[in-house]
C-alpha cells in the first residue's frame, strides 16, 4: 500500500495539470474566437510540453503562447504601407494645384490668358490710337497678373497647409513611440517573469503599422523582446530613451521661405539645438515624405517655373515699351532700377564701339519737336569724359546734366534725381506744355537709326562692367509696363548641376551703407564650399547669409541680405564667375507682386504704341516727332510675343525655345503630368499594399472553423482528464476503506 500511494498522487497531479492546461488552451480558444474580428489581434498558439522531473514524467505544461505571425510579410506591409501614405496624402495637393493651375485647353488657363495678351496686342497694331483696344490690352495683362498672383498666393498656402500637417505628424509620432517604448518596458519585465506577452506584443505591432503611415521604419528585436525603431537613414526612433521628435511649422510661407536656408524648421529626432538631429532630407517615406517633398521640392519647382516665366515676360515687355513712349511724350518717369551708391555707381555708353547715343527730345502736346540733344553732347558739355570707355558718368552726374538741360530748354522747374528712399531714378518736367521722350540711335548725328544703346554699368564704382543691358531707359527702367517693387536684396544663380564648380573669383558685397567686404574665392569650389566660404567670413556674414537652394534636379546659390536692404554684388576685373553662374538679382517672388504699372492701370492711353520718328521734311533739315497713329512699338511687341524665346531651366523644367503661351502650357502640362502620375502610382501602390496587409491578416487572424474544431479536441482532453481525475480520487477512497 506504501507503494501505492505515491503512484496515485503522481497519476492525480498528472491529471490536475491536464485539467489546468487544458482549461488554458480552451481559455486560449475562448480569446481567439471573441476577438476574431478586432483589428490588430493575431491568432494565438499554446505550445504544449511534457514536464518532468530528474527524467520522471510529471504530466504536461505550457511551453510558451505563440502569436500566428509572419515577420518577414509583416515587415513587408510596413514598407509598402509607408510608400502608399507618401503617396496618398498628396493626392489632396495635386488636386488643389490642378483647380489652380487648370488645363492648358481651359478659358482660365494661364496659357490661354497669354494668349488673350498676345491677341490684344495684336488688336491694338490695327488702331494704335484708340482708348478701347488700349483697354482691352491693360485688361488682358491684369488678368495675367493677377492669375500669377493667384497662383503663387494658392501655392504657398498649400506649402503652409503641408509645414503644418508636418508639425501634426511629428506629434502623433512623438504619442505612437512613446507608446512603443512604454510596451517595450512591458514586454521585457513580463518576458522576464515567464508571463505571456503576446496580447502586448499585438498592441505594440498596432502601434508599428500606424507609423509605418507617418514616417519610413526599420527595426529588430533584442532577446529580451525589446524592439528597437529606426528610419531608413538611421535616426533612432524607439531605443532605451526615445528621442523627442518635433517640427515647429511655421507662420506664413512665401516662395523664398525654404527650409535649405532655415525659414522653415526641421524635423527634429532629439535635440533641436544640434543640426545633426534634422532628419528632414533623411526621411525617404511615409505621410512625412509626402508632405516634405510637397513642401520643398513639388510647390517650389512649381513655383520657380511660373517665377522664370513672370520674370521672363517683364524683361521682354518692359524692354520693347521703353523704346518708345505714349504720345506725345511723358511729363513724368519714374525709374525701376535700383541705386545703392547713386554717387559711386556709372555707366558707359556703348564702350564696344563708342557711336551709339541717346537722344533726349522736348515734344510740345501736337507731337512736334521743341527741342532736341544727345546724352553724349550734354555730358561733354557738362564737363565729363565722351561716351565709350568714361568712367565718370555717375548716376547723380547724369541726373543732374540732364536736369541742367531740360531747365535750360523749356522745363525750368524740372527735376531729375535718384530717391533718397528708394534709390530709384525719377524725372518730372513740372509743366504741363512739355513732354520727354528718349530714342536710342546707333550713332549722335540727328535721325541716326533707332536702335538700343548699350549701356555698360558698373554698379560698384570699382570701373569694371558688372552687367551690360540694351537700351537707356530699359536700364532705367523708366517706361516699364509690367513692375514689381521688389527690393535687390536676394541674389541667386541660374540652376546649376550638382557637381558645378567655378572659376577662381572675388566677390565684393555693397548695401546702402557702403562696402560690406570681399571674399577671394578659389577654383574648383562647389557651390556649397563657396557657400561656406562666405559664411565663414565674419564681415560678410555680419549682413549677407549664403545658402545652396535646391531648384528642380539642380540647385542655385542664393544670397540674401539679412536686413532686407538692397545690395550689390560684383566680381573683380577679369572674372567670369557672375556670368557662368548668372548671378544676378533673384526672379523669386516676382510671380507674388507683379502688376501692370499703376498709372497705366488708371489711364490706358499710357501704353507705349509708337516711338520717337525722324521726318527728313520738317524744319531746315528734319525734325523728330511723335505721332498718335505710330503702331511701331506695339507691332515689335505683337511679334516678340509670337517669338519663340529661350526660356531658363527652372523647377525642373528643361530650357528650350518656346512663346510665352506655349511655355505657360508646358508648365501647367507639367503640373498636370505630375498629378496624374501620383494617382497611378497610390492606385498601383494600393492594390500591393491591401494585397500584403490580405495575406498578413489571412496568416495572423482566426479561423472559426479551425478553432471549433480544436475546441472539440481540447473539450475531450479536459473531459478524459477530469475522468482520470475521478478515477484517482475513488482509487484513494479504497485505499482508505481497506485501511480502516
Amino acid at each position: 500500500m506504501s507503494a501505492a500511494v505515491p503512484n496515485l498522487s503522481q497519476a492525480l497531479r498528472t491529471a490536475n495539470s491536464g485539467l489546468l492546461v487544458n482549461q488554458r488552451v480552451i481559455d486560449t480558444i475562448a480569446q481567439n474566437v471573441a476577438n476574431a474580428n478586432t483589428e490588430g489581434y493575431s491568432r494565438k498558439n499554446v505550445i504544449l510540453e511534457n514536464r518532468s522531473v530528474d527524467g520522471v514524467a510529471l504530466g504536461v505544461q505550457i511551453s510558451e503562447i505563440t502569436r500566428n505571425i509572419d515577420e518577414g510579410l509583416l515587415k513587408s506591409f510596413r514598407l509598402e504601407t509607408s510608400e502608399l501614405n507618401e503617396l496618398t496624402i498628396q493626392n489632396d495637393y495635386f488636386a488643389r494645384m490642378q483647380d489652380l493651375f487648370s488645363s492648358p485647353e481651359d478659358n482660365d488657363s494661364l496659357s490661354h490668358i497669354l494668349s488673350e495678351f498676345g491677341e490684344a496686342v495684336e488688336e491694338l497694331v490695327m488702331t494704335p490710337e484708340r482708348s478701347l483696344e488700349k483697354a482691352e490690352v491693360v485688361r488682358r495683362a491684369e488678368d495675367i497678373t493677377s492669375m500669377l498672383r493667384d497662383m503663387t498666393k494658392g501655392l504657398q498656402e498649400l506649402r503652409l497647409q503641408a509645414d503644418q500637417e508636418l508639425s501634426a505628424i511629428a506629434t502623433s509620432v512623438n504619442s505612437i513611440v512613446n507608446k512603443v517604448d512604454e510596451l517595450n518596458d512591458k514586454i521585457v519585465i513580463n518576458t522576464a517573469s515567464k508571463n505571456d506577452t503576446s496580447d502586448l506584443k499585438d498592441q505594440r505591432d498596432v502601434k508599428l503599422n500606424e507609423l509605418a503611415k507617418y514616417i519610413d521604419v526599420r527595426y529588430f528585436f533584442r532577446g529580451d523582446g525589446d524592439v528597437v525603431v529606426y528610419t531608413a537613414s538611421g535616426k533612432t526612433l524607439v531605443e532605451t530613451v526615445p528621442p523627442t521628435i518635433t517640427h515647429t511649422s511655421a507662420s506664413s510661407v512665401s516662395a523664398s521661405t525654404t527650409h535649405a536656408d532655415g525659414s522653415l524648421a526641421g524635423f527634429y529626432f532629439g535635440d533641436t539645438s544640434l543640426s545633426t538631429n534634422d532628419g528632414t532630407n533623411d526621411i525617404r517615406d511615409g505621410q512625412a515624405k509626402g508632405l516634405i517633398d510637397i513642401r520643398d521640392s513639388i510647390i517650389p519647382n512649381l513655383q520657380s517655373q511660373l517665377d522664370d516665366l513672370a520674370a521672363t515676360l517683364t524683361k521682354t515687355v518692359n524692354q520693347i515699351h521703353n523704346r518708345g513712349v505714349a504720345f506725345p511724350g511723358g511729363q513724368t518717369y519714374n525709374g525701376t532700377r535700383i541705386f545703392t551708391e547713386p554717387t559711386t555707381q556709372s555707366i558707359k555708353l556703348d564702350p564696344t564701339g563708342s557711336v551709339d547715343d541717346v537722344k533726349l527730345t522736348l515734344f510740345d502736346s501736337s507731337g512736334d519737336q521743341s527741342d532736341t540733344t544727345t546724352l553724349n553732347t550734354i555730358m561733354t558739355a557738362a564737363g565729363f569724359s565722351a561716351r565709350g570707355t568714361s568712367n565718370d558718368w555717375h548716376i547723380s552726374d547724369i541726373a543732374t546734366t540732364i536736369q541742367s538741360w531740360l531747365r535750360n530748354n523749356g522745363a525750368s522747374s524740372a527735376t531729375v534725381a535718384t530717391d533718397s528712399t528708394t534709390g530709384k531714378l525719377a524725372i518730372s518736367l513740372n509743366t504741363t506744355s512739355l513732354n520727354l521722350a528718349f530714342r536710342d540711335e546707333t550713332a549722335s548725328s540727328n535721325g541716326s537709326t533707332h536702335s538700343d544703346a548699350e549701356i555698360a554699368y558698373d554698379s560698384n564704382g570699382d570701373g569694371v562692367i558688372d552687367e551690360t543691358v540694351s537700351g537707356f531707359s530699359n536700364f532705367f527702367g523708366l517706361n516699364d509696363f509690367f513692375v514689381d517693387e521688389q527690393k535687390d536684396n536676394i541674389w541667386e544663380t541660374d540652376v546649376l548641376v550638382s557637381t558645378f564648380t567655378g572659376t577662381a573669383t572675388t566677390l565684393t558685397f555693397r548695401d546702402t551703407s557702403g562696402a560690406i567686404g570681399s571674399l577671394s574665392i578659389a577654383a574648383n569650389k562647389t557651390l556649397t564650399e563657396i557657400a561656406a566660404a562666405i559664411n565663414a567670413d565674419n564681415t560678410i556674414s555680419a549682413k549677407v547669409t549664403a545658402n545652396v537652394i535646391p531648384d528642380g534636379s539642380g540647385y542655385r546659390l542664393r544670397l540674401s541680405h539679412d536686413n532686407g536692404t538692397n545690395m550689390q554684388v560684383t566680381q573683380a576685373n577679369g572674372n567670369t564667375f557672375l556670368t557662368t553662374t548668372g548671378l544676378d538679382v533673384a526672379d523669386v517672388r516676382i510671380s507674388a507682386t507683379i502688376n501692370v504699372r499703376s498709372d497705366i492701370i488708371l489711364t490706358p492711353s499710357l501704353i507705349t504704341t509708337g516711338a520717337v520718328q525722324w521726318d527728313t521734311a520738317r524744319g531746315v533739315s528734319g525734325e523728330y516727332l511723335m505721332s498718335a497713329g505710330d503702331e511701331t512699338i506695339i507691332k515689335a511687341l505683337a511679334e516678340q510675343l509670337n517669338t519663340n524665346l529661350t526660356f531658363k531651366l527652372s523647377g525642373g523644367l528643361a530650357s528650350v525655345a518656346s512663346t510665352f503661351a506655349q511655355r505657360a502650357a508646358e508648365i501647367v502640362g507639367n503640373n498636370a503630368i505630375l498629378a496624374d502620375d501620383n494617382e497611378r502610382d497610390s492606385k498601383m501602390q494600393q492594390a500591393l499594399t491591401e494585397s500584403l496587409e490580405h495575406k498578413q491578416k489571412s496568416a495572423a487572424g482566426v479561423n472559426l472553423d479551425e478553432e471549433m474544431a480544436l475546441l472539440i479536441v481540447y473539450e475531450q482532453a479536459y473531459a478524459a482528464a477530469a475522468r482520470c481525475m475521478t478515477t484517482v480520487n475513488n482509487m484513494f477512497e479504497a485505499l482508505e476503506r481497506i485501511a480502516a
